[in-house]
């Protein structure tokens, strides 16, 4: 079996393809790119969103090859009402980048007078094989803080300090970062259903 990720975030699929030891390919690998409808309001709900639209779009020959994979995940901030959340990715607008969202929570952080505050990555599984869905969470628990710190890792990375530690996920290599994250621990739940 190969695995078919239903993403175009290119960290993330990095991400899974150095996870998995067997055929990891991205979906705009196997099929023409189309953007795919997050409307869901869960984690959960938009990575089924996400792994139902591929599968729908996977001939039968290609559903006896692959299983397909989704992940939904984001930061969320409980001092300020629990944002940005499922809206991570799109903080700061709907054609906005990484660095426009880390940027608009460095400043909201900044507007409400926190230096550091506590705050969580989600990462929502979804698992399709052979027309069955299966889905798992994972969650890395640490601190958001004012100010970006380093350059590894993507997203909100070099502005979240994961619980136990004083640096960021972008001061940290990508093999202590991988060990933490919230999506190793929902990936290797994944490994039960693949």
């Amino acid at each position: 079996m190969k695995i078919i990720i239903a993403s175009s975030n290119q960290g993330k699929i990095k991400e899974i393809k150095k996870f998995f030891n067997m055929d990891t390919y991205a979906y705009s690998e196997i099929m023409d790119y189309f953007d795919i409808v997050e409307d869901a309001d869960t984690f959960k709900g938009n990575a089924i969103l996400k792994a139902e639209a591929i599968n729908n779009k996977l001939t039968l020959e290609q559903k006896k090859e692959f299983i397909v994979l989704s992940d939904d995940s984001g930061i969320t901030v409980p001092s300020l009402g629990n944002v940005p959340g499922i809206y991570s990715a799109r903080y700061a607008g709907a054609n906005a980048t990484s660095k426009d969202n880390l940027a608009k929570l460095i400043n909201t952080l900044k507007e409400n007078n926190l230096n550091k505050t506590p705050a969580y990555y989600t990462c929502a599984i979804a698992v399709i094989a052979n027309d069955r869905l299966s889905t798992t969470h994972g969650w890395m628990h640490g601190n958001v803080i004012d100010e970006e710190r380093g350059t590894n890792g993507f997203g909100y990375d070099p502005m979240f300090i994961p619980e136990g530690f004083n640096t960021t996920l972008g001061e940290m290599s990508e093999d202590i970062k991988k060990e933490l994250s919230h999506r190793t621990q929902a990936l290797n739940l994944a490994k039960y259903f693949i």
